[in-house]
């Protein structure tokens, strides 16, 4: 540990921490990062970007209540109030607070958010802390929150090497690449085909962010690396609690610019969904962060590369760390504040097994109470969640205080299961659940199914990108096919003639399932609905029963109607409709799955025939390239048996 203490320079527009391994330029009283000092590198930041991120901010996304979509206004936070929280030689905590007055004319362009950025330097700590506190109290009129963040602008001279897991590390193109005279936008802003690029390597490449995108159970550490002095810049995320959406929301990490962002709250990957909307007057209050800014070096420019390695030893430590114990503000509870949950979790499939069986690997959180899966789309409270053993226990600790619904989900299984009581953590609880069993949604017993039941659509055929389309770094790399470009143009390249045709007992959904049902273009920005066939026979209808059901679990939708019909490819109206759903975005986005959907529909055995039988699935909405949906799993149930 250095024996350097932790130093406090405060100037009349900025203010300076120095530990003596770093020092970090703060402005005063606005809290932007403006400089970050290390390994003999002046500035890490880059402060002359073209982008509207300059040097380090917290920034939000917002518009007025009723606005329709996921975009608004962007609203950098600037402090109005500068107060030093702790000063000391081992840690200094800073406050840069802005309240919200309606009747000033520059915040009045603001959120109706009160907001207390924080910044936390440790003694002999090779990075900062940063933490915020939201408030929206009752004078405060009605809005929408879709998006808030911390960013980071690196320099540009400096950092050109990226890496956010083991096998997603590569150097990058550069921001002047994306530029209009070196790039080709593709189908939307953040896509472009690198034509010219400065370094001749990145020829033919497609750059998108999007293509970079992680879920939040793993989202824990990622950022760039300088080869010249050595050292790396990263994003470290201890702890999911002040994330949204479940561990399955993904979200943005580094990318092209050189970015590296810690996003808290975002319509990535659910849309409009998971947009947080306050009512006038809304008390809430949430904490976001603290996240950690780790900076390393290494004297060895040719073991560069181990930074990464370094890295992610740090993130662990971070990880067994959590709950911080020096961060100062009363709104952030520390471990003795917490409680503790745990229990056994089984399922009872009664047309598989008699007995309920362990529910391995089972999904298991706590979040704000709901009804069963509304914790993909609740945004704004806490969530905690954990991964069952093979026997099905689980253990969740260091939960805030407060009141909660349990939910899980179980792979395998369709559906979400939620404990019917709220539970009520307290300070120091240790809460006992014993054994909970979840019934999954079952009318009769399996006659076929198509697919896994585990929310994502990857077991399903992708194809091979366009090969003037792609990035490399996902060239020979079969579970990471999905993130190439371009990849819903290829139905119709598949397809040219007529839509998929799927026969059950000979058909493969590994290569005859296309990932997504999208629509099928037809002309220039002109597109068609598209509809697919499932053929299967039937022996033996059970005109007695009388009711079969049909459960389609949906991976993602995208501005789509599914409907559903029976025998007859006319019908109208069809048999099943979802209406308008989703707007997730997943397909465009390179994600294997967005907002998780389940419909279970009814047939009646007067509608089905002896012998052959086809069902119609037809997306019906046609008018981007990006309407569709992407199932997850299939499944077509006889009637109930009398024994069941």
């Amino acid at each position: 540990m250095s024996t350097t203490v932790v130093q406090l320079h405060i100037q009349d527009d900025q203010v300076v921490i120095d530990n003596g391994i770093l020092q970090l330029t703060l402005t005063n009283p606005g809290g932007n990062v403006t400089g970050i000092q290390y390994n003999g590198i002046d500035n890490l930041l880059e402060l002359r970007s073209p982008i509207n991120i300059i040097g380090g901010v917290w920034d939000l996304n917002w518009s007025e209540a009723g606005s329709p979509g996921t975009r608004g206004a962007f609203d950098t936070i600037e402090g109005t109030i500068f107060k030093v929280i702790v000063e000391n030689d081992e840690q200094v905590e800073l406050s840069f607070a802005r309240t919200w007055d309606p009747h000033s004319s520059p915040t009045s362009k603001h959120s109706p958010l009160n907001i207390d950025k924080r910044f936390i330097m440790l003694r002999g700590c090779s990075g900062f802390y940063s933490y915020a506190i939201y408030e929206h109290v009752e004078d405060m009129p009605a809005f929408n929150l879709n998006e808030t963040r911390i960013a980071f602008m690196l320099s540009m001279d400096k950092f050109h090497y990226m890496a956010i897991a083991d096998d997603k590390r590569r150097s990058m193109p550069l921001l002047e690449d994306r530029s209009p005279s070196r790039s080709q936008q593709l189908a939307y802003p953040e896509a472009v085909l690198l034509v010219d690029p400065v370094e001749p390597e990145f020829k033919g490449e497609v750059d998108d962010k999007y293509q970079y995108s992680c879920e939040n159970k793993d989202n824990q550490v990622h950022g760039f690396i300088c080869f010249d002095p050595p050292a790396g810049f990263w994003q470290i995320t201890p702890s999911n609690e002040f994330r949204t959406g479940g561990p399955l929301k993904q979200d943005l990490t580094s990318h092209v610019n050189p970015t590296t962002l810690a996003m808290f709250v975002s319509a990535h990957y659910g849309g409009e969904d998971v947009v947080i909307k306050f009512g006038s007057g809304e008390p809430w209050k949430k904490v976001f962060g603290p996240v950690f800014i780790y900076l390393n070096s290494i004297s060895d420019q040719n073991d560069a590369l181990s930074l990464w390695d370094n890295a992610k030893e740090q993130m662990r430590k971070e990880v067994q760390s959590w709950p911080y114990s020096f961060p100062a503000s009363e709104d952030f509870p520390h471990a003795d504040q917490r409680g503790t949950i745990r229990g056994r979790l089984s399922v009872l499939d009664r047309y598989n097994s008699n007995e309920a069986i362990p529910a391995n690997g089972a999904y298991v959180g706590l979040a704000l109470p709901g009804v069963a899966g509304s914790f993909q789309k609740e945004c704004k409270g806490y969530q905690f969640w954990t991964r069952a053993d093979d026997q099905g226990h689980f253990s969740i600790s260091k939960i805030r205080a407060g009141d909660y619904n349990l939910y899980a989900w179980v792979p395998g299984f369709i559906g979400d299961y939620r404990y019917d009581d709220a539970i009520t953590i307290t300070t120091g609880c240790s809460i006992d659940m014993g054994d909970l069993v979840y019934e999954p949604p079952r009318n009769g017993p399996t006659l076929w199914e198509i697919g896994v039941p585990d929310r994502f659509a990857a077991e399903f055929y992708v194809p091979d990108p366009d090969p003037m389309y792609i990035n490399r770094l996902y060239i020979n790399r079969p579970a990471d096919k999905f993130r190439q470009y371009g990849l819903w143009e290829r139905y119709a390249e598949l397809y040219p003639n007529e839509d998929l045709v799927y026969t059950i007992g000979e058909s493969d959904h590994r290569k005859d399932w296309f990932f997504a049902q999208v629509t099928r273009k037809i002309g220039d920005n002109a597109y068609k609905a598209t509809t697919w066939r499932i053929k299967f026979k039937l022996d033996n209808i059970d005109q007695a029963a009388g009711t079969y059901t049909l459960h389609l679990a949906l991976a993602s939708a995208n501005s789509s109607e599914l409907q559903v019909r029976i025998n007859d490819p006319e019908a109208n109206p069809p048999h099943f409709s979802s209406g308008l759903i989703g707007s997730d975005n997943a397909i465009a986005r390179h994600g294997i799955h967005g907002l998780y959907w389940l419909f279970s529909v009814d047939i009646q055995s007067a509608q089905l025939m002896q012998e052959d039988n086809t069902i119609y699935l037809t997306q019906a909405r046609d008018t981007t390239p990006f309407q569709g949906v992407m199932y997850d799993y299939i499944r077509l149930e006889g009637p109930p048996s009398s024994s069941s």
